[in-house]
């Protein structure tokens, strides 16, 4: 029933996830788990639901004043400007579910008038100032992996897109370690570049095969191994920005008392104050990792271990993930570990399917710093009950840490609709917090609620929430808008922040006030109004 090819001007191949031609291999465990957690029996579907597959055709025409497609052209070249209707759609859509959701249904919300793919900095600034001028939106874009409707703005407007012409690395400095890089680069090819000097850039993304570092720095992303590497606001350096009132550009001082941080406030703006033309980003040497792997009884004992780890100033590890039991339970079935003789030895041990808590965690850094990391990490888990597991569910995750995306548009092809959501809270209110957020996503039948740790700090940490439900057949779109809005007003109401990692795009923007305050923001409302006084950049974003 999995659909395996598929016109490249179809609505499926703007929602799939990542490559069109992979796709994820669909186990025989993977169906069970939809049967058994879900009852959904994919056996019995006649074919994929709203696959998609319909070619995009009949949408609305550009809407561009008379004469600016002409006037882009000069700008940028005749082959650089695209009013195809596929590539208006394609440019203009995330990858929420939500946008997965529409495409499926045929329900296009709107397209850009035209998609725009400027070669340098100084066409930035003049098509900026050309939009300024007509009242234009524009809407930069990279990898268009955002999962918080960070695109269309529901207006007129253009999607200027970066990867295609700025996406180079411009210099790489040894002594500072640092890389000047323009923004479009993809995250492989930027890191390829890196390894053949030795260093690595360590943000890796889930998305980290499409997104690029103008987008990572613009959501203020985080990697898989950012416990140790830092998010974006951590590792960026310097920057460049054309904002509708002129060029912004930070020197790379290591340091400096000279008022607000001007980087840090482009960094998370979403390109609502203007377009981040190049980066400097701090890089790191490339070292071995020393992994050390532990199954707790709960997923509490593994909490404790990782905040006491964390908090013991011998540095950080680059994976920490602690998943919870229903995700430890998933992860054995994905593995085909279910029912094992390793499943019955553990379940002898007492390590409970349902409660035992798996942590996968790995050094950064020199290898002795990395073994003495190692030592300390088993001697914490040891004293709260956690088991050795060596270096295999590390190996395993790592096999497929980029490709499970992938899974998302297989389970809604049959039937399922995944879904994804992260949060922030100190230690202290962790708990509390899990189990408030757990209960608002159970208390839907049939849902599957999956939860870990993937970035830790000596005060608090990050809880990634990953649920999974059969669509609502006949009301998919509004009914699981409901459902989702219900989780994050559960994490809002246990005290998480609105988001860790992923920003706050449009699909966040109306409780983005409560959480920040009045004051807070006004600030950015004023900043916005000052760099951007016509409000043609990604308006709506932030709320702005």
């Amino acid at each position: 029933m999995l659909v395996r090819q598929f016109s490249r001007r179809s609505y499926r191949a703007i929602f799939k996830w990542g490559d069109p031609k992979v796709f994820y291999e669909v186990k025989p465990a993977i169906r069970r788990f939809v049967t058994e957690r879900l009852g959904v029996d994919a056996e019995r579907l006649p074919g994929p639901v709203h696959p998609g597959l319909q070619e995009v055709s009949d949408l609305a025409g550009p809407r561009l004043p008379e004469g600016v497609c002409e006037r882009l052209e000069r700008i940028v070249g005749q082959d650089n400007v695209s009013t195809d209707v596929h590539d208006r759609l394609r440019f203009w859509t995330g990858a929420t579910a939500v946008d997965a959701l529409r495409l499926r249904l045929g329900r296009v919300q709107g397209t850009a008038d035209a998609v725009v793919h400027p070669r340098s900095e100084q066409e930035i600034v003049e098509i900026l100032a050309l939009c300024q001028e007509q009242g234009l939106a524009v809407v930069p874009t990279g990898g268009r992996t955002t999962v918080t409707g960070a695109l269309d703005p529901g207006r007129s407007g253009i999607a200027l897109d970066l990867t295609r012409h700025l996406n180079r690395v411009l210099g790489i400095s040894e002594a500072d370690l640092t890389a000047r890089v323009q923004p479009g680069i993809l995250g492989p090819e930027y890191e390829e570049h890196l390894e053949r000097r030795g260093f690595t850039c360590g943000h890796f993304p889930q998305s980290f095969e499409f997104a690029t570092p103008g987008g990572w720095v613009a959501a203020k992303g985080a990697g898989q191994q950012s416990t140790y590497y830092g998010k974006a606001e951590d590792f960026l350096v310097a920057l460049r920005c054309a904002t509708p009132r002129g060029l912004l550009a930070t020197r790379d001082f290591p340091r400096a008392s000279i008022g607000p941080d001007l980087a840090g406030m482009i960094a998370g703006s979403e390109g609502s104050f203007g377009v981040i033309t190049e980066l400097t980003l701090r890089i790191w040497p490339r070292h071995p990792q020393v992994p050390f792997c532990f199954m707790f009884h709960c997923f509490d004992d593994g909490a404790d271990f990782l905040r006491t780890l964390i908090q013991a100033g011998v540095g950080h590890p680059g994976v920490s993930r602690l998943s919870d039991g229903e995700e430890t339970d998933a992860a054995f079935q994905l593995d085909g570990l279910a029912g094992t003789g390793a499943d019955r030895w553990l379940r002898r041990l007492g390590y409970v399917p349902g409660q035992r808590a798996l942590f996968i965690g790995a050094s950064e850094g020199d290898r002795l710093t990395g073994a003495a990391l190692a030592a300390r990490a088993h001697a914490l888990a040891l004293r709260r009950g956690g088991l050795p597991l060596g270096s295999a569910p590390l190996r395993k995750w790592a096999k497929r840490r980029f490709h499970d995306p992938y899974l998302r548009d297989d389970l809604m092809d049959m039937g399922v609709v995944v879904d994804t959501l992260e949060t922030a809270v100190p230690w202290s209110g962790l708990a509390r917090l899990r189990r408030g957020v757990r209960a608002a996503i159970k208390s839907r039948p049939r849902t599957a609620a999956l939860a870990h740790i993937s970035h830790a700090y000596e005060h608090g940490a990050n809880l990634y929430f990953i649920f999974m439900s059969p669509l609502a057949v006949g009301d998919e779109l509004d009914d699981f808008q409901r459902y989702h809005g219900q989780i994050v007003d559960a994490i809002v109401e246990h005290g998480g922040s609105l988001s860790h990692h992923h920003g706050i795009g449009r699909l966040f923007a109306s409780r983005l006030p409560a959480q920040i305050g009045e004051v807070g923001h006004g600030m950015i409302g004023a900043l916005k109004r000052y760099l951007d006084p016509e409000r043609i950049m990604n308006p709506g974003a932030l709320g702005l």
